[in-house]
Order: C-alpha cells, then sequence, then structure tokens
C-alpha cells in the first residue's frame, strides 16, 4: 500500500528533477517553443513545496493531490502549467477519501491523467509532445504490474519506455500548440514535453 508520506516523498523527488533539468528544458523550449518551460518547471516545484510544507494532513490522498493540482494552476498558468495542473486535479479524484492507495489505483489515476492532458492539449500520441514519452510509460507500467513485478521495478520499464517514446518522436514535426508554428524547424529536435517526462522518472527512479 502506498500513504500519504510515500506520495510526498515521490512528489519531492518530482520537485527536485523539475529544478535540477530547469536550465536543459529552457535550452531545448528555446529551440521550438517559447523557451519558458524550464521557468515554468521551477515555479512548479516552489508550489508543490510550499503546499507540502504547510500541509500536514494526510486523512484524504485524493484531495491532498486535487489541491496539489490547484497550487501549480495557480503557480504555473503556463500552457505546460495547466495540462499539469489538470492531470493532478482529475488523477486526484481516482482516490478521493483514501488515505492509503494501491497500485491498481495508480495505475488508474496515471491513465486518468493521460486522457485529462489529452482533452486539454487536444492532443494524441504522434503529434510530438509529452504524450509521446508518457503514453509508452505508464502503458510500460501497466504491462510490468501485470507480470508480478513491483512498482519500482516497473518504474525502471516507464523510463525505458518513456526515452524510446523520446527518441522516436525526435524526426516528427510538431502539430501541437506554439511548436506548430516552427513548422518543419521541429523535425530532427528533442520534444521539451517529452524531455520533461524522461528527465523527471529517470531521477525518480535511478538509484
Amino acid at each position: 500500500m502506498i500513504n500519504y508520506t510515500d506520495i510526498t516523498n515521490f512528489l519531492k523527488k518530482v520537485t527536485t528533477s523539475l529544478r535540477v533539468n530547469s536550465d536543459y528544458l529552457t535550452e531545448l523550449d528555446q529551440q521550438i517553443g517559447d523557451g519558458d518551460l524550464g521557468i515554468t518547471a521551477k515555479k512548479i516545484a516552489d508550489a508543490l513545496d510550499a503546499y507540502m510544507d504547510e500541509t500536514m494532513d494526510g486523512s484524504d490522498i485524493g484531495k491532498f493531490i486535487m489541491t496539489a493540482g490547484m497550487k501549480i494552476n495557480s503557480a504555473a498558468p503556463s500552457t505546460m502549467g495547466s495540462l499539469l495542473a489538470i492531470s493532478f486535479m482529475k488523477a486526484g479524484k481516482v482516490c478521493k477519501s483514501k488515505t492509503e492507495i494501491t497500485s491498481k489505483d495508480v495505475v488508474e489515476m496515471l491513465n486518468t491523467a493521460v486522457e485529462s492532458i489529452q482533452e486539454k492539449g487536444k492532443a494524441k500520441l504522434g503529434d510530438k509532445t509529452l504524450l509521446d514519452s508518457l503514453i509508452p510509460a505508464v502503458e510500460a507500467l501497466v504491462n510490468s504490474l501485470a507480470s508480478g513485478c513491483s512498482l519500482k521495478e516497473s518504474g525502471k520499464e516507464m523510463c525505458a519506455a518513456a526515452q524510446s517514446g523520446l527518441e522516436q518522436a525526435i524526426p516528427l514535426r510538431s502539430k501541437v500548440g506554439r511548436a506548430s508554428w516552427v513548422g518543419d524547424r521541429t523535425e530532427g529536435k528533442i520534444d521539451p514535453g517529452c524531455a520533461l517526462v524522461v528527465s523527471t522518472l529517470n531521477d525518480i527512479y535511478s538509484g
């Protein structure tokens, strides 16, 4: 079972990763996007850390995650911030009122998060967005858990699948968002959203 402390420890790894990789994400985003993804990453990290510092009640994991999404939305009302915010808010509803969650809950939360990002961003696999790494990562998790692996072991599979998705998206042309305005100049470039997914997963499951 996964409890409130496990969730906060996980999120602290996320916030650390967002800060560590902020310059890298900005560099990638300057090539095909707004160039502000690193700034957004830091804002999200700051908002989540501040929220965790002020929140000590772990009696409702779902409410905690939903409120985290609201904090992200307020702190980083950019495209990426909005996508991550809605994914947190929708995922939190899956485990509302629960003090502990299971691997099954995690899968349902991630599937819900992916669906919310697709709906909000009007994107799909192959459009060269974070979904090109996120969707295969979640699929890898589902398959790994189904084969009897632990969450930690499955996390390694997620990392590999996310990296593969990033690499497969490099030759593609961006079809959604500001990057789509750049046209064929996005071909051969790493998608910043994919890079965010890959770097965060690698930092969470390294070691």
